[in-house]
């Protein structure tokens, strides 16, 4: 059963990749979704089996490396934290794979597409299920891949070609470390094994060893190398740049990046290696720091964007900060909760957004939309069951909310709880954080489905700035509800977002914590002590100002928004440009990259290597071939004169050699 989990996928991707010009594009979607509920449904009995009733299983699919003393076995490692990710992954995949159905039926590519789906899928499902780092490398290089292929899927688009490229490289930057962080461990332990280098690492705790001529502390380099990856993965600040631009793949894709797969894997690997982050408090403080200036950075990002999907993802990148601040004060089980909700609304948000997006023909711009409530009423309800659980709405006390509030408020309360100096930064970055969320979520939400329609005011604005130059948006009357097809995945996504924390949360992170878990993941003593009312309640006030703000400029006063931006104060264009860390890595790498690249092909290539190489030397030896052709004139004088001159020149050498002597 749980071979097949994984496996289920790769036949589904294998069948229409290879034979969907065969089968047709409507086979490839039924085999590919088909396989993917079934994996799903498989996926829900393994983690009644493994994290309610307490199984473990390290099942070996087949020999992989063995030289010499290093072995490595290809197996699938199933315990609590790995239940936990298959439930996530196969559950919205299996769903966008339903939902993409409707929203991808004009394009006449849709079995490589579902390909890239189930494809994108199985890598995920081999880093989860990993017994091993280089089985985890594994599945960790091919989501990069599949987000490669599926970011750029539309391949004539060049904004989606630069943004496929990008997710591309940066990516590879962070997994550089990460590399060099499981190259580290072999080197340290002598084995790749998970539980082996666990057991291993408290007897590593204080020493040092030489790395980059310097000697450090072995299990904070190797955390913090580890780390790198995971900040390329996960998007932290920084190597952030990549996932708003991702948007470019359809909206499908964006769901399962930001939702399920690629952008969790740095969090899960952070959880998985908890034994070892226990040990290295320097880098866990470092993990602290970045993640809750992420979840600062993208949150304020986001307050002033105007693409429905780019607001979402900001929001992502935001709330992926709050679980490397939770694991980073020892509250992993918080963290994996958080992952575990956040899939839930966030896949509802995107698709929901998809569903908005499909219905305005492909307009993706904000300032177009508007009053689009009446016009379709049920996306609307999913939208703002998706906005209360990302925003966290619920009552402390009462204990009562929706799926944000349990996750979201512990990972805030646990920051305080740990009474550090970088836990208190965090806490203070993560409740302003909250604030902002509220804003931009609501913002988002009014200026979609509230207000007057804006849909005809621009018919010739700036299509080109968002890429959308060949979509108008259409009249009010002519927006409608999209096909079942895509409502039934938001039903069920609903379902989670309000119901999945209430649910769960006495097993993620409540007295059940530690039988839940069962040593797949470090929890604490649980303990958070007593905590003042204003840190219990401060989530919730803050969402509540935030929304109060959104509706006063939304609502009440519309064309305030307007007038500000007009403006272009000094905050507002910081924030809409995004810091600037675009512009300032194109200034720091981009721009010298291609000025070496120029002089190298320029100089080195055609001065040097075609100058001198190959080609020069027959161009030389051509020349000079010419010029004694010439000197073959054929008239006697000239080769008198050719004579004369020789004599001449040989009685000078020796009249000079013999007064030399």
């Amino acid at each position: 059963m749980y071979a097949a989990i994984v496996f289920l996928p790769i036949l589904g991707s294998a069948i229409a990749g290879l034979f969907g010009r065969v089968i047709g594009a409507r086979a490839s979607e039924l085999v590919t979704t088909g396989l993917l509920f079934v994996s799903a449904a498989l996926s829900v009995v393994a983690f009644n089996d493994v994290a309610l009733e307490g199984h473990k299983y390290i099942i070996q699919i087949l020999p992989w490396i063995h030289s010499g003393d290093f072995a490595i076995d290809w197996t699938v490692r199933i315990d609590t934290i790995t239940a936990v990710m298959l439930v996530v992954v196969t559950g919205v995949s299996s769903l966008v794979h339903l939902y993409s159905i409707g929203y991808m039926h004009e394009d006449p590519h849709r079995a490589r597409f579902f390909s890239y789906l189930s494809l994108f899928t199985f890598a995920m499902l081999m880093l989860v299920t990993a017994n091993n780092f280089l089985q985890l490398f594994f599945g960790w290089e091919g989501v990069g891949l599949a987000s490669y292929l599926l970011i750029g899927f539309w391949y004539t688009k060049p904004s989606a070609n630069a943004a496929a490229i990008k997710a591309f490289v940066v990516n590879r930057v962070g997994d550089f470390g990460f590399a060099l962080g499981i190259f580290g461990i072999y080197f340290v332990f002598k084995t790749l094994d998970f539980d082996a280098v666990f057991q291993a690492a408290p007897a590593m705790a204080g020493k040092q060893f030489i790395f980059a001529g310097h000697s450090v502390d072995i299990l904070t380099t190797l955390c913090l190398l580890l780390f790198v990856g995971a900040m390329g993965k996960s998007a932290q600040l920084g190597l952030h740049t990549w996932l708003p631009d991702a948007m470019e793949g359809p909206t499908p894709v964006s769901a399962l990046i930001h939702a399920a797969t690629m952008v969790t894997a740095g969090v899960f690997l952070v959880c998985r290696c908890s034994p070892l982050f226990q040990l290295a408090p320097h880098a866990a403080e470092f993990v602290t720091i970045i993640g809750a200036t992420t979840a600062f950075f993208a949150a304020s990002v986001g307050l002033f964007q105007n693409d429905i999907k780019r607001v979402i993802a900001y929001s992502t990148c935001s709330q992926l900060g709050y679980m490397f601040a939770a694991a980073g004060v020892a509250a992993y089980d918080a963290a994996m909760f958080h992952l575990f909700t956040h899939a839930f609304f966030k896949a509802l948000l995107f698709l929901s957004a998809g569903a908005v997006i499909h219905s305005m023909h492909h307009e993706q711009d904000m300032r177009k939309m508007g009053g689009l409530w009446k016009a379709i009423p049920f996306t609307w309800a999913m939208m703002l069951i998706g906005n209360l659980a990302l925003t966290g709405v619920g009552l402390p006390y009462l204990g009562i909310g929706l799926a944000g509030f349990y996750s979201k408020d512990a990972i805030i309360n646990s920051t305080f709880a740990a009474h550090t100096g970088i836990g208190s930064y965090a806490f203070t970055l993560l409740l302003v954080s909250a604030g902002m969320t509220s804003f931009y979520s609501w913002r988002q939400f009014l200026m979609t489905f509230h207000g007057r329609y804006r849909g005809l005011d621009h018919q010739h604005g700036d299509h080109h700035a968002h890429g959308h130059d060949e979509h108008h948006a259409p009249k009010l009357e002519e927006v409608h509800e999209s096909p079942l097809v895509m409502l039934v995945p938001l039903a069920v996504l609903a379902l989670g977002a309000v119901f999945a924390g209430m649910a769960f949360t006495h097993f993620f992170i409540g007295e059940g914590a530690h039988e839940f878990w069962r040593a797949s993941l470090f929890v604490g003593n649980g303990e958070e002590g007593h905590l003042p009312v204003w840190v219990e309640m401060g989530p919730l006030v803050v969402t509540i100002i935030g929304f109060l703000i959104a509706y006063y400029y939304y609502i009440l006063h519309p064309d305030l928004p307007r007038k500000l931006a007009a403006k272009r104060g000094m905050l507002y264009v910081f924030l809409y440009n995004k810091w600037y860390f675009d512009e300032l890595y194109d200034f720091l790498f981009v721009r010298p990259a291609f000025w070496i690249g120029r002089f190298l092909w320029k100089k080195g290539d055609g001065m040097v290597i075609d100058g001198l190489g190959p080609d020069g030397v027959s161009a030389r030896v051509l020349d000079a071939a010419r010029g004694a052709v010439r000197l073959q004139s054929g008239y006697i004088y000239h080769y008198a004169l050719a004579m004369l001159l020789g004599v001449v020149a040989l009685a000078t050498w020796f009249m000079a050699l013999g007064g030399a002597l």
